[in-house]
């Protein structure tokens, strides 16, 4: 079990967050675990809730791509929790296992990929290993894909769910059972 233990029903309903639990599920987020653990900070667990949702599940990024990116970093984090989470909806509209190993391997040379999908699964590549590679340049090539507003939706994204996840790992959280 995780280093901090996640809240149990009596305390979320004392802590009005109860909804936000049922919500979570069909908002196509997270499970509850990620949410009683916040739960120990209300506040918190409504504000990081909303804005991955806010960046995971809105916006004009297809959600797929954002998927394969949010696993792709889970994976990089060393986080087997949040590596082991699926959407329903990505899943629904088609994402496989075989496209998300692909996009956590040498996408670069996958044809899987389209070239402003091989560029956004790079962005999230090379921003916690190789940062100063994210210059003009690199991002003049995205805005040969994206528009800026999708270029700040994917780079809000990578930087929300990797430190996440970074953190869910050092909680010693473990893997999720895709059958619970």
């Amino acid at each position: 079990m995780s280093i901090i233990e996640p809240i149990d029903d009596e305390l979320a309903e004392e802590r009005r967050l109860t909804d936000l639990l049922e919500t979570s599920g069909e908002r196509e987020l997270n499970d509850e675990l990620f949410l009683r653990i916040l739960g120990h900070v209300p506040g918190y667990a409504e504000a990081i809730h909303d804005a991955m949702y806010q960046s995971h599940v809105l916006g004009d990024v297809d959600h797929r791509l954002k998927e394969i990116i949010r696993i792709q970093l889970a994976r990089t984090a060393g986080d087997p929790y949040f590596a082991g989470l699926r959407s329903g909806r990505a899943t629904a509209e088609g994402l496989t296992e075989e496209r998300i190993d692909a996009g956590s391997a040498d996408f670069e040379h996958s044809p899987e990929f389209s070239q402003a999908e091989k560029w956004a699964l790079r962005y999230a590549y090379l921003m916690y290993r190789r940062p100063e590679e994210l210059d003009r340049s690199f991002y003049d090539e995205g805005k040969l894909h994206y528009t800026e507003a999708q270029i700040m939706e994917l780079g809000g994204l990578i930087a929300l769910h990797y430190g996440m996840q970074v953190f869910m790992r050092t909680l010693q959280v473990g893997s999720f059972s895709r059958s619970a």
